[in-house]
């Protein structure tokens, strides 16, 4: 088992992984019940984790509102190719006799929870098995980030009937995340508690982060339902400016308006599609993953890229241009009602 163990580890960073880690059932005793493997795989015994790194090249120009598909484009295909490598290296074990189950690496839910797939629960966390086998630590945000990436990378996993050796988490002092909330701040739909934490026991190990809220605020933002801070003076790449309630009861209805607003704006290029959507969708925010960077000089810059962006605007052709709030919220005003009511609430 040392030496399949090996060869996996091998296997999936020649297929380009930036890290990779081995969790076992042993090792995530206890936990959550995203955590548990024979979930997907009863004759389970352990999970091959690993993280593929995003292009840091793409990242300062989507923040600063200069180049949207680039940094989109490479994280729709990283999702890909994670799903991919866990569907070759599941293909590979099997053939030896174990069988295997890739994860995809997004997009992917429960369909026996109280709300099916909108309750947006994972088959099994790719996070937790990332912290625990060592592929990453736990950031603030309850991202997953490494030494070298930060957070900007895509997870990916396998469970597999193969009793692999596992590997052992990172240690706590290497981890770089000081607390310093830039996530939280880069993030409009107020998805982490600033007050309150979560605390899972994986094998024996605690881990902790942010209490994140319901994720249908980050499903509202990051898809480009809205998207203007309550500062007023910057947006995520979405023009779409409706409300972002602080209640969780209340984005059901505030949801609905926008979602029929989305469906007749313009299509744009690029996009990717969901199972809930009628259309593509945009992954117009995603700030709290790439503004975290390991370096701090780094990380402030970047969150200094955001806040400074300006406000998303569509033109009629469909395509996306930033500019100054008065500029933005001037357009806006110039727009006839029923245009205007494709970005932002129209009051009677």
């Amino acid at each position: 088992m040392e030496e399949l163990s090996q060869l996996i580890i091998d296997y999936v960073k020649s297929q380009g992984a930036c890290a990779v880690g081995i969790a076992t059932l042993k090792t995530l005793k206890g936990g959550p019940p995203s955590a548990d493997l024979t979930y997907v795989l009863p004759e389970a015994k352990s999970a091959v984790s690993f993280a593929l790194p995003l292009d840091q090249s793409h990242i300062p120009p989507f923040l600063m509102k200069k180049d949207f598909l680039s940094h989109e484009r490479d994280n729709v295909l990283k999702n890909a190719q994670s799903s991919g490598i866990a569907l070759q290296l599941s293909d590979f074990l099997a053939q030896k006799g174990y069988p295997s189950f890739p994860l995809a690496a997004n997009l992917k839910y429960r369909t026996d929870t109280p709300r099916g797939i909108r309750d947006l629960l994972p088959d099994i966390s790719l996070r937790y098995l990332a912290v625990r086998s060592g592929v990453g630590h736990f950031g603030l945000s309850g991202n997953v980030i490494t030494r070298n990436e930060g957070a900007a990378i895509i997870l990916g996993a396998i469970v597999t009937a193969a009793e692999l050796v596992p590997t052992e988490p990172l240690p706590p002092e290497d981890n770089y995340c000081d607390g310093c909330k830039l996530c939280m701040a880069s993030c409009p739909s107020g998805l982490m508690d600033p007050e309150k934490e979560t605390r899972i026991e994986l094998g024996g190990e605690e881990f902790t982060y942010s209490k994140r809220r319901g994720y249908v605020r980050c499903e509202y933002v990051c898809g480009g339902f809205a998207g203007l801070h309550s500062s007023g003076k910057w947006s995520t790449w979405s023009p779409a400016r409706f409300p972002i309630p602080k209640e969780e009861d209340e984005f059901k209805a505030v949801f609905r308006t926008a979602a029929k607003a989305y469906w007749k704006r313009p299509q744009t290029e690029g996009g990717f599609y969901h199972p809930l959507m009628k259309t593509r969708i945009r992954q117009t925010c995603g700030s709290c993953q790439i503004v975290c960077h390991p370096d701090k000089e780094e990380r402030n810059a970047r969150h200094k890229m955001l806040t400074q962006s300006g406000v998303v605007v569509q033109n009629p052709d469909g395509s996306l241009k930033a500019v100054s709030p008065e500029i933005a919220s001037e357009k806006i005003a110039n727009m006839n009602l029923e245009l205007r009511a494709l970005y932002e609430e129209v009051l009677p």
